[in-house]
């Protein structure tokens, strides 16, 4: 298995993980992402759990993470010019800038022939929000994605 479709499959292991309290930014699970690029709980998390999940996969396949160490979804962009992609593939890691320098991210799962892609992400919620309480499935034009991340 590619560490592209292993690091899909730990997200997908995730389904479900909730922030607890919601709106906190901790609780077990997504405080193991965080830990994951050394932070505490109480910090945006999408980044942090597109890592950990990177992190499980490249230890299963024997390989090192690819990635950057950071929680900074425009960190990681910038850190990797060379694996950055327009056309978006199942596994990939998405990238969305925001003004203020703000991002978001998450895993394509899916791509649609709409335009849009399925996702996998942390951080997230049905309400469309970048800053929600779960790890679950959202659907995102890929106009609004600053680009994609192959591993």
């Amino acid at each position: 298995m590619t560490l592209a479709e292993r690091s899909l499959q730990q997200a997908h292991s995730q389904y479900g993980v909730q922030e607890f309290p919601r709106g906190s930014n901790a609780g077990p699970g997504v405080e193991k992402y965080l830990r994951s690029v050394g932070l505490g709980k109480g910090y945006a998390w999408c980044m942090a759990f597109v890592y950990w999940c990177v992190q499980q996969a490249a230890q299963q396949n024997g390989v090192v993470n690819p990635l950057t160490r950071t929680a900074g979804v425009l960190a990681q962009w910038n850190a990797l010019p060379a694996r950055r992609v327009t056309a978006p593939h199942s596994g990939d890691i998405f990238i969305m800038e925001f003004s203020g320098g703000m991002g978001h991210t998450g895993f394509v799962d899916k791509v649609n022939a709409d335009g849009t892609v399925t996702t996998i992400e942390g951080n997230t919620d049905q309400e469309a929000s970048r800053e929600g309480y779960i790890v679950t499935s959202r659907v995102r034009k890929i106009s609004t994605m600053k680009g994609f991340i192959r591993i």
